[in-house]
C-alpha cells in the first residue's frame, strides 16, 4: 500500500467519527417536532446521521451526483456473462446521452453524472473523453473522464486480475472523483458501475472478505444460463479459497475489477471529504464493504438505497450493518437506486427543516404522555 493511501486511511480513522453534539441536537429536535416520537421512522434516523456528518441539525442535499465507474473484466473469457463486452462500451457512452436507466432518471430529476472510464476494453472515441474530473462548472453527464488503467483486467480464473499498483491506482481514481465533487459543492453523491462480468468479480471479493460460500453470493447477473452459472460458481469457489480476508488490497488485486477498486476509493473519499454517499446495489455494496475493511469509520457516511435481487447483496449489506430503504425488485446496477434514495434523504431533510415543534405550532403535547407510559410510542 502506498504512502498517500495510508495517510488517507489514517486520517479517516482519526477524524471519521460523526459529530456527537450535532446528532444529540438533531435527536432532541426530532423529539419535540409536532408528531409522536419515532413517527417518521427511518426518516428520523437519516436526519440524525446527516447532522453527524455535517455538524448541522438542518441540512440540504439538493445538489446531487452519481459517479459511475466503468471497466471490463477478463474473466468473461470463461463464459460467465450473458452479455458481450461491447455492452460495456455502448452503455458507457450511453450514460452521456441519457439513454440508460440511471441516466434517464438523472435527467428527469436534474441530477449530474460523473462517468469514469477506469478500463473499458474497447476504445472510446477520443472526442467523448475529458481529461479532467472537474472544472469550475463541472459539466458532468456530457463527457467520459479518461482514467483508463488498462483495456480491462486480466482473467482472474487464470492469473491475478491486476497488479497491486493497479489496484491502488483504481482506489486513487475514486478518491479523485470525490475530490472533484467536493470542489464543485455537491451535497450528496451515489456510487454506480458498468462492466460486463462484474457480478463475478463482486462475488469473488465478497466471498473472500466474508468467508461466505460461492452458492450464497453467486447469482445469474444479467441473465446467465445454467451452464454459465455452474462455471461462475466454480470460479468463485476456486479463486477465493486461499485468500486472506484481512488483505483487502490483495483480494482486489487477485479477483477484483478496476470499477470495484474505483468504487472503493469513492466510498473512502466520502469519509475523507465528509460528504454523504449512497450505496446502490450488489456491486456497490461489496465495494462499500471493502472500503469499510480498509477504514471502518467510512461506514458513518454511507446510506442505503434499494434491496438488490442478487443473492449476495444481503450478505454484503448486513455485514455493513446498513438497511436498504426500499425493495422494488431492481437488479440493474449503474447506480440506479441512488436517485430514488436521494429523494428519500431529501424528504428526511424537508421534515427536519420544515416541521414545527409543538411549541411553534401551538400544540398541547400532553396527550402523548399516556402513550409514552404505555410504551405505545
Amino acid at each position: 500500500m502506498n504512502k498517500q493511501l495510508m495517510e488517507i486511511l489514517d486520517e479517516i480513522d482519526r477524524l471519521g467519527d460523526l459529530d456527537p453534539k450535532a446528532m444529540k441536537e438533531a435527536s432532541l429536535r426530532q423529539e419535540i417536532l409536532a408528531k409522536p416520537t419515532g413517527a417518521l421512522g427511518l426518516l428520523e434516523d437519516i436526519s440524525i446521521q446527516l447532522a453527524g456528518i455535517t455538524g448541522k441539525v438542518k441540512n440540504s442535499v439538493k445538489k446531487q451526483a452519481i459517479t459511475i465507474m466503468c471497466a471490463d473484466n477478463g474473466v468473461v473469457d470463461e463464459g460467465i456473462a450473458s452479455a458481450p463486452q461491447s455492452v460495456t462500451l455502448a452503455q458507457t457512452i450511453n450514460f452521456t446521452r441519457h439513454f440508460t436507466g440511471v441516466s434517464a432518471m438523472a435527467k428527469y430529476f436534474d441530477m449530474d453524472l460523473l462517468v469514469v472510464d477506469t478500463g473499458v476494453k474497447m476504445p472510446i472515441p477520443a472526442h467523448l473523453y475529458s481529461a479532467e474530473m472537474a472544472n469550475n462548472s463541472l459539466e458532468l453527464s456530457k463527457k467520459i473522464v479518461n482514467r483508463r488503467i488498462a483495456n480491462g483486467t486480466k482473467n482472474l480464473a487464470r492469473e491475478n486480475a491486476m497488479t497491486e499498483s493497479e489496484a491502488i491506482q483504481g482506489i486513487t481514481i475514486g478518491l479523485e472523483a470525490v475530490a472533484a465533487l467536493k470542489k464543485c459543492k455537491y451535497e450528496i453523491f451515489g456510487v454506480g458501475e458498468m462492466g460486463i462480468g462484474n457480478t463475478t468479480t463482486s462475488a469473488c471479493v465478497l466471498s473472500a472478505l466474508t468467508g461466505a460460500k460461492a452458492e450464497d453470493v453467486v447469482g445469474r447477473g444479467g441473465g446467465l444460463n445454467d451452464e454459465g452459472l455452474a462455471k461462475k460458481l466454480a470460479i468463485v469457489t476456486d479463486m477465493t479459497k486461499d485468500l486472506d480476508k484481512e488483505d483487502v488490497i490483495g483480494i482486489l488485486t487477485k479477483v477484483g475489477g478496476f470499477d470495484i477498486c474505483a468504487m472503493v476509493g469513492a466510498f473512502l473519499g466520502a469519509a475523507y471529504y465528509k460528504i454523504p454517499v449512497v450505496i446502490d446495489g450488489y456491486i456497490s455494496a461489496v465495494s462499500a464493504l471493502a472500503a469499510c475493511k480498509l477504514a471502518p469509520k467510512a461506514i458513518n457516511y454511507m446510506f442505503g438505497s434499494h434491496q438488490s435481487k442478487e443473492p449476495g447483496y444481503l450478505i454484503a449489506i448486513e455485514a455493513l450493518g446498513i438497511k436498504p430503504f426500499f425493495n422494488l425488485g431492481m437488479r440493474l446496477g449503474e447506480g440506479s437506486g441512488c436517485p430514488i434514495s436521494f429523494k428519500i434523504i431529501e424528504t428526511a431533510c424537508a421534515t427536519m427543516n420544515g416541521m414545527a415543534t409543538f411549541d411553534e405550532g401551538a400544540i398541547n403535547a400532553d396527550y402523548l404522555e399516556e402513550g409514552k407510559k404505555g410504551n405505545f410510542f
